[in-house]
């Protein structure tokens, strides 16, 4: 297969590393914001808050925006929230609540479709792959 045949992103692989942390709840979104920020640091924000005075921050949220959509997803005493919105020009058309796994499959094809049209997101994704 020659570089133009071979796939950008293997999405298989993708979904398998955002879902690899997804027994325990804190360890999961910790590791998805960690790598959301590796790969699109432009277009992710991170919610961290300390749960005391002076515990350390955990990430409560995770917001990206990947092409037309936001893609968010909250955390709370260990339930997890997704919700994936439409948008045109910044502005939210249709926002809807997702199971987890399907919020990480339009995760993973968003992602795909930002590698093709970016490089430096492409070897980010790439990188994260292979650890």
């Amino acid at each position: 297969m020659d570089e133009i045949d071979r796939p950008v992103v293997d999405m298989d692989l993708l979904a398998a590393s955002l879902r690899a942390d997804s027994s325990d709840v804190s360890a999961f979104v910790e590791s998805l914001a960690s790598k959301l920020e590796e790969a699109v640091p432009a277009r992710v924000r991170i919610d961290r808050r300390r749960s005391g005075m002076f515990g350390p921050k955990a990430v409560r949220g995770v917001a990206v925006d990947l092409g037309d959509r936001r893609l968010e997803l909250r955390t709370d005493g260990g339930r997890v929230e997704t919700r994936c919105a439409r948008l045109s020009a910044g502005i939210v058309l249709k926002n809807e609540v997702l199971e987890t796994d399907e919020w990480l499959a339009v995760l993973s094809d968003a992602l795909a479709a930002e590698a093709r049209r970016s490089e430096t997101t492409r070897k980010a994704l790439e990188r994260l792959l292979m650890q």
